[in-house]
C-alpha cells in the first residue's frame, strides 16, 4: 500500500510543497519513500503523483494508494478518478473530519479554474463515513476503482496504530518533518 500526504508551507500563494508517498506491505512493515513536489493551489498533483508512482522501484509493488484528502499544497485538487485511470490501481482519498464542502467551494472560486477544481471535488463522489478501530473517532473516504466493503475492510485492516492505515500516518509524519527546520 502507498500513503501520501504533503508538507507545510510557508507562503499561501506561490512556490511549491513537498508530498511524500510511504509504501508499506501490509500495515506494519515500512517498505520504502518516495517524494515530488507540487505547486501552491496550482493544477499539478495528479500529474506529480502519477509519475512519483511510475517511476518508483515500487510501482509493480503497490496495490492501492491512499490519500490525504483531495487537495495538496492549498487547493491543487486530485480527481481520484482520474488517478485510477492513469495508474491502474484503486484509490481511495481519506480525512479524519468531514469537510464543509460549502466553504469549499466558496474558497475555490477565488482561484481560477475554478470549474476544474470543483469537477475533480464532484467526481470523488460521496462521502462515506467508516469507523475503523472500536474506540476512535470515524473517518471519511471516497474511492475510485475499488468496492466499498473491500476498502472499508483493507482500511481497517492496515489501520494498525491508528484509525487511518499506517502508510497515511506515516506520510503525515515525514511530510511535515521536512518543513520543520
Amino acid at each position: 500500500m502507498l500513503g501520501i500526504d504533503d508538507g507545510r508551507f510557508v507562503s499561501k500563494t506561490q512556490g511549491t510543497v513537498d508530498i511524500v508517498g510511504v509504501v508499506y506491505r501490509g500495515g506494519y512493515w515500512f517498505e520504502g519513500l518516495m517524494r515530488s513536489k507540487v505547486s501552491i493551489d496550482g493544477l499539478d498533483a495528479i500529474e506529480k503523483i502519477a509519475s512519483m508512482i511510475k517511476n518508483s522501484p515500487f510501482y509493480g509493488e503497490i496495490r492501492i494508494v491512499f490519500l490525504d484528502g483531495l487537495s495538496f499544497g492549498g487547493f491543487n485538487i486530485v480527481d481520484i478518478s482520474e488517478l485510477f485511470s492513469m495508474l491502474d490501481l484503486p484509490v481511495i482519498s481519506i480525512v479524519r473530519e468531514k469537510p464543509d464542502l460549502e466553504k469549499i467551494k466558496n474558497a475555490l472560486q477565488n482561484l481560477p479554474d475554478f470549474l476544474e477544481r470543483w469537477k475533480s471535488i464532484e467526481n470523488a463522489g460521496e462521502l462515506i463515513k467508516v469507523n475503523t478501530r472500536k474506540n476512535d473517532n470515524p473517518i471519511y473516504i471516497q474511492i475510485a476503482g475499488i468496492l466499498l466493503d473491500d476498502a472499508k475492510k483493507i482500511i481497517k485492516k492496515m489501520s494498525t496504530h491508528s484509525n487511518i492505515p499506517e502508510a497515511l500516518r506515516v506520510a503525515h509524519i515525514i511530510a511535515s518533518g521536512l518543513t520543520c527546520q
